[in-house]
């Protein structure tokens, strides 16, 4: 067994050099870089992420609830999906720790040393928090080219999942996360799927996700697709043009500039996507395409 200096010189190893691919981690590893998870820097229902520090860098160590229905196959399932997705606009996943430890704990009035799992995962610490937070605060400034920049690298990310089968399944601005230079990274697979080749949608009689992002055809008869990741981009592109969390459902688009040529293409996408009929959204592909045919611009009025 490797000794701590080892492991965290490995894990560095893996920080740097983005060909390597992820390891297991050790909690007495995962104990000493968080040092004893001092620094809480997200929490959601399912899991409370941490702050990390390595040599060359930060990490963040999300720690994993094992109640709310919490299965080892489900941890198992979003490893598969983090393995598969190495792309600029996704987080950069660097490793896992599934180990159990021991404690001391009453049952039925005694003290017992009992055998508890711990599940944690390891990525890359993306500095600017997410897009929610960008969009409630209005942080780093409003300029609309700021936002078509997240838009198109959302959009990328995205892109990129589905092509090598992975349905996110909880596309929203808390799991966005903002780089350095405010490029998002799609984050938090808890919820994907990895489809096969011949698949094209499954169907559920568990519905999961977040209200507002959950297409219609999920709640309606539990019927997923990669439409389904379609209708909560739409939601998502809606709340980047308007720059606001809270919007008016159906007059959103009407107080936006027009005049501007890919305001005016993203206020097509965005309707399109959260269409309730799924064989009217765009594929992802199709998204991509309209937006490149606007690149030729360079400069675009303020909304």
């Amino acid at each position: 067994m490797p000794d701590l200096a080892s492991e965290i010189e490995a894990l560095e190893h893996i920080f740097s050099d983005a060909s390597v691919q992820p390891t297991k981690l050790s909690y007495a590893l995962i104990k000493s870089v968080t040092n004893n998870f001092s620094k809480v820097i997200g929490r959601g229902g399912f899991a409370v992420v941490y702050q990390g520090v390595l040599r060359n860098g930060k990490i963040a160590l999300k720690k994993l609830s094992l109640s709310n229905g919490f299965s080892d196959e489900l941890f198992v399932d979003e490893i598969e999906c983090l393995t598969k997705a190495k792309h600029n606009n996704v987080v950069r996943y660097l490793g896992y720790c599934a180990d159990t430890q021991g404690e001391l704990m009453e049952f039925n009035g005694r003290c017992v040393i009992a055998e508890v799992p711990k599940r944690l995962l390891c990525f890359e610490f993306v500095p600017n928090g997410s897009l929610h937070r960008y969009l409630k605060g209005k942080l780093c400034g409003d300029e609309w080219q700021v936002r078509y920049k997240m838009i198109k690298g959302i959009c990328q990310g995205l892109q990129y999942l589905h092509k090598i089968r992975i349905n996110h399944l909880d596309l929203k601005p808390g799991n966005i996360l903002l780089d350095v230079g405010m490029e998002p990274k799609i984050a938090d697979f808890g919820l994907s799927r990895c489809f096969d080749e011949e698949q094209s949608r499954v169907f559920t009689k568990h519905i999961y996700g977040t209200r507002g992002y959950i297409a219609p055809e999920i709640i309606n008869n539990g019927e997923i697709s990669f439409k389904s990741d379609i209708f909560a981009l739409g939601i998502i592109i809606i709340k980047l043009l308007t720059g606001h969390n809270d919007y008016d459902i159906e007059n959103w688009h009407k107080s936006l500039n027009a005049d501007c040529p890919q305001v005016r293409r993203c206020i097509e996408i965005a309707q399109a996507c959260v269409d309730d009929d799924q064989h009217k959204r765009f594929a992802i592909d199709e998204i991509i395409h309209k937006l490149d045919e606007l690149e030729t611009i360079v400069d675009s009025p303020a909304i």
